[in-house]
C-alpha cells in the first residue's frame, strides 16, 4: 500500500485521447484529473502519434522506420523516427508549460517491451517476437531510453512525483502463442511466463520509479506482473469476467497491497456516462473479493475501459468526470 503515490479517491486517464491540440489536452488532464494527472498521447496525429511508434521512438540505438503501414528496425535514423521524436518533444514541452509548479503524482505512459516485440518488425520481415536475440536488444534498450525519458520528465517538473505505466495488452497472446507469423498462416510460438517475467522486471528495475503495468486483455496474468516488480496494475475491470481463477489472482494481489486502477468508465458511447454504475462495479468486485469497504478508496484508483481516442471530445471529457466521481463515490 505505501509504493504508489496517490491518495484516496482518485481517478485518472488510461493514456489516449481524442484530437491534435496537447496543449489544450494537457490542460484538460490536469483540469478533469488533479489526484493523477497523466501525459496525454494523440494518436490523431499520425504516424509516431501511435502507442507502437511513440514506444519504438524511446528505444536507445535501436532506430525505427514505417515500412508498409508497420513499424521495424532501421539501419539509421530516418524522417519517422525524427518526426516520433518530435512529437513526444512538443508533448513535453505542453506538459511542462502546463503543469509548471504542478506538485503531486504524474503518470508516464509507454508501450512495455512484449508489446512493442509482438508489433514491431525485424529489417529482415517478421516480428521481432521470433528473435530471442532481437528481442534481448530490445529490453535492454527501452530500459534505457524509459530511464532516460523518465529522468528528462523529472528534470522539467522537479516537484511531481512520477509513475510509469507500461502498455503491455499483447502480453497474454505472446504467452499463449497466438501472434501471427508474417505470412499470417501460422503463429509464432509461445514465450515461457519466467522469460516474460523476466523482461518486465529488467525494465520496472530500471526506470526508478513506481511501475503499473496496463493489460486491457480478457486474461491478463495478474500474478506475472506482481512478481515481476509492478506496484499496481490496470486492466478493463469489465472484461475479467467471474471465472474463480482471475478473481483468485486479483484477490491475491489486492491483498498484497499491489494498487489496482480499475477500468470501469466506457472508453465510448453517446451518452453519458454512470458514475454510480461505475463505483457499483466496483463495490461488487470488493464484496465478493470479501475486503473491507473502506480499504477500496485507498487501493483502487478508477479510470476508463481503455484509451478515449475513439471518443469524442465531449464524451472523453466526461468519461474523466464520470471516473473522478465515481472514485469519490468509493470514499463515501
Amino acid at each position: 500500500m505505501t509504493r504508489v503515490p496517490w491518495g484516496r479517491a482518485t481517478a485518472t486517464g488510461v493514456g489516449s485521447l481524442p484530437g491534435s491540440d496537447i496543449v489544450e489536452a494537457c490542460r484538460m488532464v490536469f483540469g478533469e484529473l488533479p489526484g493523477l494527472p497523466h501525459i496525454p498521447e494523440l494518436p490523431d496525429r499520425g504516424p509516431g502519434a501511435d502507442m507502437i511508434g511513440r514506444g519504438a521512438g524511446l528505444l536507445t540505438s535501436l532506430p525505427v522506420e514505417l515500412y508498409i503501414g508497420r513499424w521495424q528496425f532501421a539501419s539509421h535514423p530516418g524522417r519517422d523516427l525524427r518526426r516520433t521524436r518530435d512529437l513526444m518533444e512538443r508533448d513535453l514541452d505542453a506538459l511542462t508549460e502546463v503543469a509548471q509548479g504542478y506538485e503531486g503524482p504524474l503518470k508516464l505512459q509507454a508501450a512495455g517491451p512484449w508489446t512493442l516485440a509482438a508489433n514491431v518488425d525485424l529489417p529482415i520481415g517478421g516480428r521481432v517476437l521470433r528473435d530471442h536475440g532481437a528481442v534481448a536488444d530490445l529490453v535492454a534498450s527501452l530500459a534505457d531510453g524509459l530511464r532516460a525519458h523518465v529522468a528528462d520528465v523529472a528534470r522539467r517538473l522537479p516537484d511531481a512525483t512520477l509513475v510509469l505505466q507500461l502498455d503491455e495488452p499483447s502480453v497474454p497472446t505472446v504467452l499463449a502463442g497466438r501472434v501471427p507469423t508474417e505470412s499470417g498462416l501460422r503463429t509464432l510460438r509461445p514465450v515461457d511466463a519466467s522469460v516474460v517475467e523476466s523482461a518486465l522486471k529488467d525494465v520496472i528495475d530500471a526506470v526508478g520509479v513506481p511501475v503499473i503495468v496496463h493489460c486491457c486483455a480478457d486474461d491478463p496474468p495478474l500474478r506475472l506482473f506482481r512478481d515481476a516488480g509492478a506496484a499496481a496494475v490496470s486492466v478493463d475491470l469489465t472484461r475479467l469476467g467471474s471465472s474463480t481463477a482471475v478473481l483468485d489472482e486479483l484477490g491475491e494481489l489486492i491483498d498484497a497491497g499491489v494498487g489496482l486502477l480499475a477500468g470501469v468508465v466506457p472508453s465510448t458511447g453517446t451518452s453519458r456516462p454512470s458514475a454510480v454504475t461505475a463505483a457499483d462495479t466496483i463495490g461488487d468486485l470488493w464484496r465478493r473479493l470479501s475486503f473491507p469497504a473502506e480499504r477500496a478508496a485507498d487501493q483502487v484508483v478508477v479510470t476508463p475501459t481503455c484509451g478515449l481516442a475513439g471518443a469524442t471530445p465531449a464524451y472523453a471529457r466526461a468519461a474523466l468526470a464520470a471516473c473522478v466521481e465515481a472514485a469519490r463515490r468509493l470514499d463515501g
